[in-house]
Order: structure tokens, then sequence, then C-alpha cells
């Protein structure tokens, strides 16, 4: 029933559907109440609300106290006893609206904070990162990220995205961008670091049970670490007036990199429709957090406030919806976390329960009631076996498939044959690569379906021997070639649960794809399988030649070569770059 009238002694009365009395389940009558309870243990039960409501007390039954005494109702010559309702001194207000949310009754007592988010806090601010391969790493992902954003800049779809909300501004101490002569706002500055970065899907990358790229998280850090160390530098306290150096960022790259992708191992966003960049969200808060030199108990809060900020949809990463938005999506979710965190610096308090909170928390809402897994504890395990993209700029899913496919180009060409001469190959593959980039018949409407294409990389590399990012501009050589086109609708994808298995082993992580080439006289090429791409862990050895030169083809595009050398042997000197303040260093790609 819905709400009722007051009655003359101003309580109102029972909202209870038509049934004998001796069920609990009244029809109208007016009551007086003994309360004879101390608060106890929540329980959601799913049943239609009983409430009280008077003058001085709200019982609600949206939640039942469990193992309390119970609440006696003295109707006239009865008495009938129910559970412990919650029963709380209140104000006039709508009832109704509360009887219709569902919502449970709110408890006097303090909250506690979700242990999710106290465990990442307490790892930001306790946890000494003491691996020397987890260091090593970062290194090389810190030059990596930046290259790919010095290349993002190259394409005006990035660039007009780019520079101060109000043209002209320049912010005195603020974030310098690098490669650009802004100099903004750290909350801008993250959006434009993280966009650039971000643009031509080259930077590291992280599978599991969510997919995502944890480099993105230097949009945020970048920002922060530099503002803080111009500010200081100028008379500004800040972290207590810290200068940050090149080593504290690379801690800070680390651990970012483990929040993310140790919430991404066993919990999947995309199958609840959500993109990984709210993982980018929550890292880059914690992080920054503690760089700005916030309590635990803070970060905690700033941690809170990154899961109540609205999450965004992966729609934009999908047909029919795949659009440009996917490229700039972690810029937005750095400048997010950095407004959250300056909020938090400034007093605003936390949102203790926002994952766990019945109706209106994160898992209620957005994750089907289901609470994340953890596979580990927090460490340095994502730096130690994060993927670099070496070879190609392309949706890692793909990255095998691209390298088996210059394989087969140039078996073909050995043979005096072309792509011109395949009838049909068969890609087979992991669950992950069908579900993201299988797009054999849809047509490619632009950049963003073009680099997320498994057909379409690997016929442009069968085609031309190369992929590049200009192969997947509109109106490029590639973009417009028949024969690509023809060849993409002949790639059949089919997945292969062995190889689903693997992709998932702790101890394998392999992306691994297989190629069958039928050519048009019925004969078949011998299948052509990788494993392991070349920014794997297990090829890390062999990728750090072709790290340094992709860096350094990145780096010829804007600097001249004194200053590309300078920056070369500056990467390759760990004692030295580690030493170096963040802010002198990124001065060194300002223009």
């Amino acid at each position: 029933m819905n709400g009722s009238p007051e009655g003359k002694d101003g309580a109102n009365l029972l909202g209870y559907p038509r049934h004998a009395k001796h069920t609990g389940r009244l029809h109208r009558h007016r009551v007086k109440v003994k309360i004879s309870t101390l608060p106890a243990l929540l329980k959601p039960l799913k049943m239609n609300q009983i409430y009280i409501h008077s003058s001085k007390y709200t019982i609600f039954r949206s939640q039942i106290l469990r193992k309390a005494p119970r609440l006696s109702l003295n109707l006239g010559a009865s008495q009938i006893s129910f559970p412990s309702l919650n029963i709380k001194p209140c104000s006039r207000f709508s009832t109704m609206t509360l009887l219709q949310s569902g919502a449970p009754a709110q408890l006097s007592q303090a909250r506690h904070y979700d242990p999710e988010i106290l465990d990442i806090a307490k790892y930001v601010h306790n946890t000494p990162i003491q691996s020397d391969l987890a260091f090593d790493t970062a290194r090389y992902v810190l030059i990596d990220t930046i290259g790919c954003g010095l290349e993002g800049l190259k394409f005006d779809e990035c660039r007009k995205l780019l520079g101060p909300i109000v043209p002209g501004t320049i912010v005195p101490n603020g974030t310098k961008v690098f490669g650009t002569t802004y100099q903004l706002d750290p909350v801008n500055g993250a959006f434009n670091i993280g966009a650039m970065i971000r643009w031509l899907d080259y930077n590291d990358c992280w599978l599991a049970a969510e997919w995502g790229h944890p480099s993105d998280n230097l949009g945020a850090i970048l920002a922060v670490a530099d503002w803080i160390s111009r500010t200081n530098r100028a008379g500004g306290n800040l972290a207590n007036g810290k200068i940050v150096k090149v080593r504290d960022v690379l801690e800070a790259i680390i651990k970012a990199h483990e929040i993310q992708g140790c919430l991404a191992l066993l919990n999947s966003y995309n199958k609840v429709g959500l993109d990984h960049v709210v993982l980018v969200k929550v890292a880059s808060a914690a992080v920054i957090s503690n760089m700005l030199g916030l309590s635990e108990k803070q970060t905690a809060d700033a941690i809170s406030h990154a899961w109540v900020d609205g999450q965004s949809l992966r729609t934009y990463r999908h047909s029919p919806n795949t659009m440009s938005r996917k490229s700039w999506a972690a810029g937005d979710a750095c400048q997010r976390a950095v407004n959250l965190v300056l909020k938090v610096l400034r007093g605003e308090p936390g949102v203790p329960t926002v994952l766990s909170a019945p109706v209106w928390g994160f898992y209620d809402v957005l994750f089907k009631g289901k609470k994340f897994e953890f596979q580990r504890t927090y460490g340095s395990y994502v730096m130690e076996n994060i993927l670099f993209k070496v070879s190609y700029p392309a949706e890692f899913h793909s990255q095998t498939a691209i390298e088996a496919s210059k394989k087969i180009h140039m078996l073909l060409a050995e043979q005096g044959k072309s792509a011109a001469d395949i009838q049909e190959i068969v890609c087979r593959t992991h669950e992950a690569c069908v579900r993201i980039i299988d797009k054999q018949f849809k047509p490619m409407d632009n950049f963003a379906d073009r680099d997320h294409c498994i057909q379409y990389m690997c016929a442009v590399m069968l085609v031309y021997g190369r992929l590049e990012a200009n192969d997947y501009t509109d109106g490029g050589e590639a973009a417009t070639s028949p024969l690509v086109e023809s060849l993409r609708r002949k790639i059949k994808c089919v997945e292969d649960p062995q190889f689903t298995k693997d992709y998932h082993d702790e101890k394998l992580r392999t992306i691994p794809n297989a190629l069958t080439v039928t050519l048009n006289d019925g004969s078949k090429l011998e299948e052509v399988v990788v494993h392991a791409p070349l920014g794997h862990k297990l090829r890390r050895e062999e990728a750090k030649p072709e790290i340094i030169a992709k860096y350094k083809r990145h780096l010829a595009s804007h600097y001249n070569e004194e200053r590309v050398q300078e920056l070369l042997s500056l990467a390759n000197d760990k004692e030295k770059l580690h030493e170096m303040t963040i802010d002198e260093y990124i001065d060194l790609y300002v223009k």
C-alpha cells in the first residue's frame, strides 16, 4: 500500500496489505510504539517496506535487525511482535520518496571505509617498492609513454582538443605539457597529457579480466608532479615544499600500474558496459594524493570519490558508436582524478561505503551486486609483467596476428605471390580478441574503427608489409585501398579455448593468434602461430632496443639531433635520470 494520512495524534498509519493479524501483516490501524531495542547489524531483506511515521519516530522495514530484541506494536487489545526495525528521530519529510526508493535505513554509528579502498590507501602510503625489475621497467614505460604522446601531437584531431580552456591562458608555475608551449593548471594539464599519450593506442597494455593501459596514469602523475615542483620552487608549500624527482615519479607509476592492474585481474568492467578508464581514475587519485602529501585517510577519501564520480560507458569503443572519444577517455579520467584530489586537499570528506552501500553503492548500481575479487596483494607484479606495444600502433590483442601477417607477407613474396592471391584466412584467436576487435563485415567509418579491427590491421600488413599510424587515417592509401577492403572481409576469427586459457594464465599471460591462409588455387600455407608479442615479458630483453628505437623515432619529429641525443643518453643513464627533478626533465621536452 502507499503512504497513509496522519491521524489526530500525529502518527501515520501502517501501510500494510489486508491480511490476518496473526501473520504480522495488518490493514490500516493506528498504533502506539513501544521501543526496546539497540542498534545491531543490518541485513537487507527483499520485501515490501513497512513503516510507521510520527512526529517523533520513523520506522522502516527495508532492512531487518539481526539478533536484536523484537518490536512490540500495541493495537488495542492485540499485541503483535515484529523483528526489530531501525528507528530514528525524524522531522517532516517525504516518506513516499523513501518508500518507493527502496533505500535502506540509516545507521547512527560511524561508517567504516570499504576494505577495498583502505587496502589501496595503505599500499600507496606504506609499501616501499624494492623491485629493481619494476624500477627498470618503469623507466622504459616513462620514455615510451612520452614518445607516444609526442607522436600523438602529429594528428590534428588530437591537437584540436589541447591547450587552455580560455585561449592564451598561461598559468604561473603550472603544468608544462611536453612537446607544446602550453603551461596549464594541473587539472587541464592532466587531460592534455593523458589525451596525447593515448591518442594512437601505442602505449603499454595490461590484459586480464579487464583490459587497459596503465601508463595512461602518467597524464595525472606528470601533471601533478610538475606543478608541485614548479610551485614549490616559486615559494609554495605543496606536499611540504617537496621538489619531486624522477625516481618519485617512477614509484608513483609503479603503484598506479599495480592498482589498475590488480583491480583488473579478476574483475571485468566491460561485461557490465563500463570502460576501463574508471581504473585510471582510481589509480591516479590514489598515487597523486600521496604525492600531494595527503594523509592515508584523505587518500581513502579521494579514492572513494573516484568510485562515486560516475563511470564512462564503453559505447564509444564499439559498433555502432566507435569514435575518437576512446582516444581521449583516459585524459578525461586523469583530469577527473586530479580535480577530485584537489577537492579533498581543501577539506572535502569522503564516501566511506561507496562500493558496498546497499542500493546506492557501486556494487549494486553498476556491478550487478557483485563484489570485487582479488588474485594477489598489491606489490609490483603488474609493472614487472606489463606489455609494451613495440612494433605497431594497434590494439594489443591484434599484435601477434600482425606479426604473423608480416611473416606471411614475406613468405608470399618469396613465392612470387601477393595478398591478391589470397582466397581466405582463418585466424585462430582468444576470446578477448573476438569480443573487442573482430569486425569482419563492419564498415570502416573512421580512424577509431580501423585501429580496432583485427581484419583491417592484418590486411594492411599483408598488402603493404607495414602498419603505421597514418594507415588508419581517412582518405589514406590503406583506408581507400580496394584490395585491403576485399581482403579484410576474407579474414574469419575463430576462438580457440586453449588460447583463451593461456591468455588468463597468470604464469603465461600470452596473447596468441594463429593464421591459416588458403590461396586462390586451393593450396594452403602452413599455419603461422605467434604466442607472445615483442613487448611481452617473455621477450623483454629482445624488446628493449626496439623500445629505444621507437622512442628515438618519436623524438626525431620534434627536436634537433642534439636534443634527441641528450634525451637518449639520459634515458640510458638510470642513476642520473632518477636523481633529476621532474620539472627539469619536462623542460627538456618543452618547445
